[in-house]
């Protein structure tokens, strides 16, 4: 049996006769740039996720780098962040020609962890007057940018409770976890609306993902709302009237209309996704794997969340994750690492002066981790012959 880490067909078949519609509809317009579509995905957003500003942008990592220039953050300022994550998230703080201060993940999630980050901020931080100083370098710590990693939220209650503390803005990086939801002060929230700002990606292999780049930004303030939808036409309002440098950063009328199909569906294959995790979980119990393997954490279960967990990714741990993955490519499965190089380990950020040692739980996930097929339309015999395929390897 021949296993895809993903299959977008399934989809695209039960969805293609109204995807084709709205395609067409735009196409006879010839409104391709911010127009009506992008305006309704954005209510839309706004309605699913109880937020008062979705802002359309081109991609996830636009999304991040203009909440970085509109905040003003540059030369001179540091922003914390994971140092296990995909690389625009660090990216895009060094582009704006601030520094990224990397810290170590909690082993269990794989989220940035609270005593890292506060240990970091204690420890090798000075505040003075009303700023945040690190002492190595003397740059200002600006913001915190957790990231909710394969579609499960990190701990804001803690990230909330050490931002309010040094007075630091929260950044939500919700690229993998559109939909997930959290216990935020007594309320259910959505990852992406308990910052300042949160963002979104929809590459085409998210949960909610469009037939190309697009992104999207929450923001809570109303007055930096309107400067976002201003910066990511190059900081133009009116036309050819430009208040800033911005950037090209919008959001294509072709991919919002394909979004606007996909979005009422996204609840029902989130919990597509949550079954197929909870069956994975027992084929795992069955075949005796648990002792072998380490599955993902549900902190958040028994919380009576719909959407505790999203799996953007099924990420399971083992020691022998090399061998295993060799196996698993014999047996036709389709497998990927995510991610094999701590943020802190890139050549790009050898500048930083991080070594090998510094994040020694980024440093052990990056050498563990492995993700298994995962999506709403997967077969419960497929996982089946994916856990059976597992258990022959450690057999």
């Amino acid at each position: 049996m021949r296993v895809p880490l993903l299959d977008l067909s399934q989809q695209y078949r039960t969805l293609a006769a109204p995807i084709r519609a709205q395609i067409e509809e735009v196409l006879g317009s010839q409104r391709f740039i911010l127009g009506p579509k992008v305006e309704a995905f954005e209510q839309a957003i706004c309605a699913y996720c109880a937020a008062p500003h979705a802002i359309g942008v081109s991609s996830g990592t636009d999304a991040l780098l203009a909440i970085l220039m509109v905040l003003g953050i540059g030369p001179g300022d540091a922003v914390i962040t994971t140092a296990y994550s995909f690389f625009a998230t660090a990216a895009c703080i060094a582009r704006v020609g601030a520094t990224p201060i990397f810290v170590d993940i909690d082993p269990a999630t794989y989220n940035l962890s609270p005593p890292a980050l506060e240990g970091f901020l204690r420890d090798e931080c000075e505040q003075k007057a009303d700023r945040i100083i690190v002492r190595k370098s003397g740059a200002t710590v600006r913001a915190i940018v957790p990231v909710h990693l394969f579609g499960l939220c990190c701990d804001m209650d803690s990230m909330h409770r050490i931002s309010e503390k040094y007075q630091l803005d929260v950044i939500e990086d919700a690229a993998q976890a559109i939909g997930a939801e959290y216990q935020f002060n007594s309320q259910v929230k959505q990852a992406g609306t308990m910052g300042e700002y949160g963002f979104f990606s929809f590459y085409p292999s998210k949960n909610l993902g469009a037939a190309g780049d697009a992104g999207l930004i929450i923001c809570r303030d109303d007055k930096l709302a309107e400067r976002l939808r201003v910066c990511r036409q190059h900081g133009m309002k009116p036309r050819y009237h430009h208040h800033f440098i911005g950037g090209n950063f919008r959001l294509d009328e072709i991919q919002a209309a394909i979004l606007n199909v996909k979005l009422p569906h996204l609840n029902d294959w989130s919990a597509a996704r949550q079954a197929a995790a909870d069956f994975y979980g027992e084929e795992f119990s069955r075949t005796g794997l648990t002792q072998k393997i380490s599955l993902p954490m549900e902190p958040y279960r028994e919380r009576g969340l719909n959407h505790h967990h999203i799996y953007h990714q099924y990420v399971i741990r083992s020691p022998m994750r090399d061998a295993l993955r060799e196996h698993l490519t014999r047996c036709e499965i389709g497998t990927e690492i995510y991610y094999p190089i701590g943020l802190h380990m890139q050549e790009c950020f050898a500048y930083l002066g991080y070594k090998e040692g510094d994040f020694p739980e980024t440093e052990d996930a990056a050498g563990e981790t492995l993700a298994l097929p995962i999506y709403p339309e997967i077969s419960r015999e497929t996982q089946k012959y994916v856990a059976d395929a597992i258990a022959e390897f450690f057999s």
